[in-house]
């Protein structure tokens, strides 16, 4: 039976198979299948809750088809009964087969149904059913045809009726049902295709083409996005991993109060030792959290892999059946060609699981991603100060990009920690049926190779760490040299610092060469080892024994095989790698979510207690952070509702600290704090977001234009908005770049004000405006007649002049309240406070006093008619320049990427080095080929049997060729890393120079992110991804192009399917190409985004939780995150599309070459066939691999174009000119004369100053006068030549300031600037960068500006470390480090802009004392606010819209009753 069987079936021209296998075997198999996976199908879909679809045509003409199908296999069952009672026996399979299938098309019809009621629009499960079935009944389809007579007419007719059905159901099942009733996909203006796509279209990624096409003909937009699936989104994700984290945590503290009681007894040494936070606490993990959350989604890929990987080696065993197939000269053709087709099915089946495990990982690497940065954001939202001060905004943006980055790219691999070991089982177990034992000696290699790539990655991974350490501080100190970017011009320190960020570099430069070498060795290692193994292998196995022949089916097979062990092999320490990568980010990101978080319980928001008191604070004891010293002790104040308190005291006593005691932005360590109602919160430093100016005021709250004139009237905002190019709507840049320091402070005074809380707590907002403004602003908004008269309100101060309005003031001296009381009480105590008054202006005071008198009547009617005619009109004016932004759109590169660009960067590399590295690449590959046709050559010694003598030699060469092709591997990626290492230098040293030597209008247009950005995203790029990714293109490159080289050498024939694979190839690629490009472009351009509104958020943070707008921040976050995704998803799925398509190709590859090696199996050696079908199997990973490093290559060069475009931009003038270079001891007198001078900030803009002419002898003090905007800082910023002139010119003792270098100017001239910017570093470092002054100097320079005994007592003296922004200091101690450096320059002129806006009058008078004795034969130009500093100067020059308004002695101009007399009425120093 069996014999005849297998003569029937094999070795006849018609094959064909017996009916008990067709009725068994064959008919079962789809039933098993749809009984097994139903049970599981029924429960997913239980679980999944979508909306039932509406019964359509189709669904109707499926289930009729179910059941008629069904109807069809029970009419053979009932034949059967029939024929049985006729006494005809039948075997008892003519039973059960029609009856199980009639069972199976009953419950596929259940599941149409079921299907249908759950909202399923494509079913996989039921697809697989129908093609298995229609599959299976192939065979018998074609016995039938092939039967001469038909003995069995009904089962004959049947069968055709059930194959006929089975194929229309299998058509059906490819199309789609409509989408259920109710979901989202009908509301969504652009719903993702997936959500709708059948289920060929879902494994196939066909949905996608869609957005192919779309970006092939016009580069992609964010409109043409879709929009992202809800389970993708924040809502979803970020609460999913947030709930997870939680029960982490609560599990840790329960954890912790488990610990044992008897702790107590024990000695004090041991207690130490037990109370160590390290060994007692159990730290929750993050892990475990992710896990949880994202584990079970992620399963389902795993699933995929590990089917793929079982599927992965069947083709080298179709290979060796070919192989033997073309050696047997008889055998029939249908073999070789069924061979040739079951390869290509079955690579085809391997592909598309492949890329659904693809699909899964990365979708679950998004989620994460999005999950993190949830998290992060949150959490950065309520730590605490102490928390913030060991991480720093940079740190934190850090583990936004880079960490949260790490976690995407290792879900990818994660599976691969068990996929690689099984695939190294199952491959070395075919190995070992092949060859025998002698595969050990080829085992033996790799496992020797392992610690060498163990070694290798552990060194990486150490560079690694060191490399992002530099980064790191790289990054920082960038960040902060661009904060500073003005203050560095201004005192012509760029120097100093460019060679500080060149030596950081230096140092990250000389790791990444260490890499590099390591890459050089571990790539030599990658590429040699399956070589070696084979070597080593196929030595052992002619050597071992005589009789073992080295043949085309032994040899190729295992070089298969070798060849898929490869991809494990080289993945497992990569992987590991990863692993050890993302273990350090877990750590980091888990330390940082376990950071404290503020207690929101300290300060108690609950109106109860004494209802007459809004703010009560009882014996309260504050310190910044747990461990800290106390920075205010026993503060007791309770604040009457709607009264207004006022408090005083020196720099650094703690006034600032108290109002952050009171939103509980500080540790309470023993007291209570209460305020009754909604709090709104100025800080002393203004926090403007980067939003229109309207978006800044109303901070979320809706818009009301009556209240938000009466708003703008009362912080004096409507001039300005005149000024400003698009009225309020105008963008403000990063920080309020584009406001002056006045008019921030009156924007957060506005934004108070329009938040109407009922208390306010407002920290010194009238420093930072002049004199008569921050009387405007008094007396209509803050003071005892203003619009806030009736809320509570705590006015930090150091404006005496307001103090006898106020209802109460408190007087704070280091960190205590000394007195509170009236103004007339604490006069009448004659404490500090009075004696305070005393030596101040009280003449002022008592001129105030009488002056309001007079106006009090008039100004309290003006005020509260907030007209609306008025302000209509002007808003009308105002429209049509609302289109002017500040802040230009990031520029987006669309279509491809210039030529020019890979020119640049090959020019960056050297000319001779690239094309050296080509040549060191072919003649690499050459070698590959040469030993592989030298193999295949050794092989057909076998059929000619002259194996014995020449073993020698065939092993000698073959080893010579593989041993100098790893040489030449080693050697070019050895060269390639080094020229790409020279590029990297080159292009940041241009990129920083360049940026050194921008003006620094660049700078106020251009959103500092943005250029952080091209320092961290895009160098990083240029450093490490770029050379990883032209490395591999060039590998894949040469291998594709020599797999090409070798299938047409032995099968000319093939030459024929070239054309047509390569233009399918070249068009699907030119469309990915397209579309993936401007995908990644969209996807990096809404990245900063989240970044720069995240570092937004950190500083603001104590704003945002005062204003109580926590929430909706971390929903503008969760939408920005959302928007980034938007981009990426399309961008993952178009590597899918790409990756199913191009595979494919590889497969037809694979085809060809096998059907072309059986239709010239009579010309062909088994050698040749071996070496074409095994180059072709591996061709399909290496074509895909291109592909995809083209694209990468493309967007990776991006990067060098937009470090180009940075390191190009419009330079300022030389900072020395050889030529012209002034005496070193000019300026002698320090005369100062300004002809017909002219300026405008930017091209485009208006004047700012017109005309100026003026001339200050030597020695003069000028004060500088005038609204604000009225030109005053950008007078001085003119005599730096921060602004070039648009006409007229500037002398200083005869010397043209627009002919010398900048360097030489500026360093002649020093300014204190308005704002006062500390670098991290030193303090010492902070006064004297270039270290030119002794100790002694600095320490005389410390004395006058009396900072000496602050410095004296701190332990570090003057190497004090000042924290990023010169955190650690007041703002009033910081303007006297200013001071400081002046003083040590001790220039022939001095200017002074504002600064003396955040000092209290005490040391404001120290500091103008210094100046006058200092400087006594300097010239000083003064901005002024406060006008009794500048009444003894020589000379006042009063501005007004950019002219000269008055200029003379302040006695002519008081006597002159001009601007300046009623500036000096407003600030009450006339009468």
């Amino acid at each position: 039976m069996s014999l005849q069987v297998a003569n029937q079936t094999f070795h006849t021209d018609r094959p064909d198979l017996p009916e008990c296998f067709q009725l068994s075997v064959l008919s079962w198999l789809p039933c098993i299948y749809l009984w097994v996976v139903c049970p599981i199908y029924i429960f997913y879909l239980k679980r999944s809750n979508r909306d039932y679809i509406m019964m359509s045509i189709m669904n109707r003409i499926k289930t009729a088809l179910g059941l008629l199908l069904s109807i069809v296999c029970w009419t053979d069952l009932f034949y059967t009964f029939h024929e049985l009672r006729q006494g005809h026996s039948q075997p008892p399979i003519y039973l059960i087969t029609p009856l199980v299938l009639g069972m199976t098309m009953l419950l596929a019809t259940f599941l149409i149904q079921y299907e249908r009621l759950r909202g399923v629009q494509s079913s996989g499960v039921l697809f697989i059913f129908w093609f298995l079935s229609v599959l299976c009944a192939i065979v018998p389809f074609r016995s039938k045809i092939l039967q001469s007579e038909v003995t069995d007419k009904l089962r004959f007719t049947t069968f055709y009726f059930y194959f006929g059905l089975v194929a229309c159901e299998l058509i059906l099942c490819c199309f789609n049902e409509k989408p259920p009733l109710f979901s989202n996909v009908v509301t969504d203006p652009n719903p993702c295709p997936e959500t709708t796509a059948g289920f060929l279209s879902t494994i196939t990624f066909w949905w996608f083409t869609s957005m192919a096409i779309k970006g092939y003909k016009m580069p992609l937009e964010t409109k043409d996005l879709w929009s992202l699936k809800e389970r993708d989104s924040s809502k979803i994700t970020v609460p999913k991993l947030l709930k997870e984290w939680e029960k982490e945590l609560t599990k840790a503290k329960r954890y912790v109060c488990k610990r044992p009681k008897y702790i107590s007894d024990l000695p004090e040494e041991v207690e130490v030792l037990l109370s160590n936070p390290k060994a007692a606490s159990r730290q929750p993990s993050f892990l475990r959290a992710l896990i949880r959350a994202f584990g079970p989604y992620f399963l389902i890929g795993s699933a995929y892999k590990l089917l793929q990987d079982v599927i992965t080696f069947v083709n080298p065993q179709l290979l060796r059946m070919l192989i033997l197939f073309t050696k047997q000269k008889g055998a029939p053709d249908w073999w070789g060609y069924s061979l040739a087709f079951l390869m290509f099915f079955t690579a085809f089946l391997q592909t598309l699981i492949l890329h659904q495990h693809f699909q899964y990982c990365f979708v679950t690497g998004m989620n994460v991603r999005t999950a993190v940065i949830g998290a992060i954001y949150r959490k950065a939202l309520v730590i605490t100060n102490a928390a913030k001060r060991s991480s720093t905004v940079g740190e934190v943006v850090n583990l936004m990009s880079v960490d949260a980055q790490r976690f995407m790219d290792l879900t990818t691999f994660l599976n691969m920690l068990w996929s690689a070991p099984l695939q190294i089982m199952l491959a070395l177990y075919f190995l070992w049926q092949n060859l025998g034992p002698s595969v050990l000696a080829g085992v033996a290699v790799m496992i020797m190779l392992i610690p060498l790539n163990a070694v290798i990655a552990m060194k990486t991974r150490a560079y690694q760490v060191e490399q992002m350490q530099y980064k790191d501080s790289r990054i920082k100190l960038m960040n902060e040299i661009l904060n500073g970017i003005k203050v560095l011009k201004l005192y012509a320190w760029e120097n100093s610092f460019k060679e500080k960020v060149l030596a950081i570099r230096q140092k990250e430069l000389q790791v990444l060469r260490k890499t590099a070498y390591l890459g050089a060795l571990s790539t030599m290692a990658w590429t040699s080892a399956p070589f070696l193994v084979a070597l080593t292998s196929f030595a052992v196995y002619v050597t071992v024994d005589e009789n073992n022949t080295l043949d085309a089916e032994k040899a190729f097979v295992s070089l298969s095989l070798f060849n898929i062990l490869r991809f494990p092999l080289n993945m497992l320490p990569q992987v590991i790698s990863s692993i050890v990568q993302a273990s350090v980010s877990l750590k980091r990101i888990q330390n940082f979510l376990s950071h404290d978080e503020l207690d929101p319980n300290s300060v108690d928001r609950k109106n109860t207690g004494h209802t007459s008191f809004s703010v009560t604070v009882v014996n309260g004891k504050f310190a910044w952070a747990k461990g800290d010293p106390p920075i205010l002790h026993n503060i007791n104040m309770m604040v009457p509702n709607g009264s207004l308190l006022a408090v005083v005291g020196h720099v650094g006593c703690g006034k600032s600290s108290l109002l952050s005691a009171l939103l509980g932005e500080v540790e309470k360590l023993e007291g209570e704090v209460s305020i009754r109602g909604s709090v709104a919160y100025v800080p002393q430093q203004a926090w403007i977001q980067n939003a229109t100016l309207r978006d800044n005021i109303l901070f979320g709250k809706p818009y009301n234009e009556q209240k938000y004139q009466c708003v703008l009237e009362a912080c004096a905002l409507t001039p300005d908005l005149e000024v400003l190019p698009g009225g309020d709507m105008t963008e403000i840049g990063e920080k309020g770049i584009n406001l002056s320091g006045g008019q921030r402070q009156r924007v957060s005074l506005a934004r108070a004000l329009y938040s109407d809380t009922d208390v306010y707590l407002l920290d010194d907002p009238l420093s930072a405006v002049d004199a008569h403004v921050a009387k405007h602003i008094f007396d209509n908004l803050i003071g005892p007649e203003g619009v806030l008269k009736s809320k509570t309100r705590i006015l930090v101060t150091h404006g005496i002049s307001f103090l006898p309005q106020v209802d109460n003031i408190m007087v704070m001296v280091e960190g205590r309240v000394s007195e509170m009381g009236s103004y007339q009480e604490l006069l009448k105590q004659n404490g500090a406070f009075a004696e305070f008054l005393r030596n101040y202006a009280l003449e002022d005071i008592i001129s105030i006093i009488s002056a309001d008198g007079e106006n009090l009547r008039s100004r309290s009617v003006r005020r509260h008619g907030c007209s609306q005619r008025k302000h209509s009109e002007q808003q009308e004016k105002k429209k049509p320049q609302d289109m002017q932004k500040l802040i230009q759109t990031e520029t987006m590169e669309t279509g491809r990427v210039k030529t020019k660009v890979y020119l640049e960067y090959a020019k960056a590399v050297g000319i001779l080095l690239s094309v050296l590295i080509c040549f060191l690449y072919g003649c690499q590959s050459a070698a590959a080929i040469g030993a592989n046709i030298w193999l295949s050559q050794w092989t057909n010694d076998a059929s000619t049997n002259m194996t014995k003598e020449n073993v020698h030699m065939r092993v000698g060469v073959y080893a010579a060729l593989g041993i100098a092709q790893g040489i030449l591997v080693m050697m070019s990626s050895f060269t390639l890393a080094m020229g790409n290492i020279g590029a990297a230098r080159k292009l940041h040293h241009d990129l920083l120079t360049n940026k050194f030597h921008t003006p620094q209008s660049f700078f106020d247009t251009t959103p500092i992110g943005r250029i952080i950005n091209r320092f961290s995203k895009d160098i990083y790029v240029i450093d490490e991804a770029l050379p990883a990714t032209v490395l591999m293109f060039l590998a894949t490159f040469f291998v594709s192009l020599s797999t090409m080289i070798v299938i047409i050498a032995s099968t000319p024939i093939f030459a024929v399917v070239i054309a047509p694979l390569a233009f399918i190839y070249v068009f699907v690629q030119r469309f990915y190409v397209a579309t993936s490009r401007q995908l990644k472009r969209l996807e990096s351009v809404s990245r900063s985004p989240i970044y720069s509104h995240f570092s937004e958020t950190v500083t603001g943070c104590s704003v945002i939780r005062a204003y109580g707008r926590h929430s909706s921040f971390v929903l503008m976050s969760d939408m920005k995150v959302d928007e980034n995704q938007k981009s990426y998803y399309p961008g993952i799925v178009s590597n899918r599309w790409l990756g199913v398509r191009i595979e494919f190709i590889g497969n037809c590859i694979v085809l060809f070459a096998a059907l072309f090696a059986v239709t010239g199996k009579d010309t062909l050696s088994p050698g040749l066939v071996g070496l074409s079908v095994s180059y072709a199997l591996q061709v399909t990973m290496s074509l895909n691999w291109m592909v995809r490093m083209t694209s990468d290559l493309e967007s990776n060069i991006v990067a060098v174009e937009r470090v180009k475009e940075y390191a190009e931009t419009k330079t300022e003038a030389p900072w020395e000119v050889e030529d012209k270079k002034p005496p070193p001891e000019w300026p002698m007198e320090g005369n100062v004369e300004f002809h017909d001078y002219s300026v405008r900030y930017r091209e485009g803009l208006d004047l700012v100053l017109k005309n100026l002419t003026l001339s200050v002898k030597g020695g003069e003090k000028i004060g500088i006068v005038g609204r604000t905007g009225a030109g005053k800082s950008s007078m001085t910023l003119c005599l730096f030549r921060l602004l070039e002139a648009a006409a007229g010119e500037i002398t200083i003792d005869k010397v043209k300031i627009s002919e010398i270098g900048l360097h030489d100017l500026r360093s002649k001239l020093t300014i204190i600037p308005q704002e006062p910017v500390l670098f991290s570093g030193t303090l010492k470092m902070n006064l004297d960068p270039f270290e030119k002054y002794s100790d002694e100097e600095v320490w005389r320079a410390l004395e006058h500006s009396h900072l000496h005994k602050f410095v004296s007592n701190q332990p570090a003296k003057l190497e004090l470390e000042c924290s990023e922004g010169g955190e650690n200091l007041s703002v009033g101690q910081r303007q006297l480090v200013c001071l400081a450096r002046a003083l040590l320059r001790k220039t022939r002129i001095l200017i002074l802009d504002e600064a003396t806006a955040a000092i209290d009058l005490e040391t404001d008078d120290l500091i103008q004392s210094t100046i006058r004795t200092q400087f006594e034969d300097c010239t000083v130009f003064t901005i002024a606010h406060r006008l009794n500093t500048i009444m003894d100067y020589t000379r006042v020059l009063v501005l007004d819209k950019g002219q000269v308004a008055e200029f003379d002695t302040p006695a002519n101009l008081l006597s002159q009753r001009g601007i300046f007399y009623g500036m000096a009425k407003d600030a009450g120093l006339t009468q």
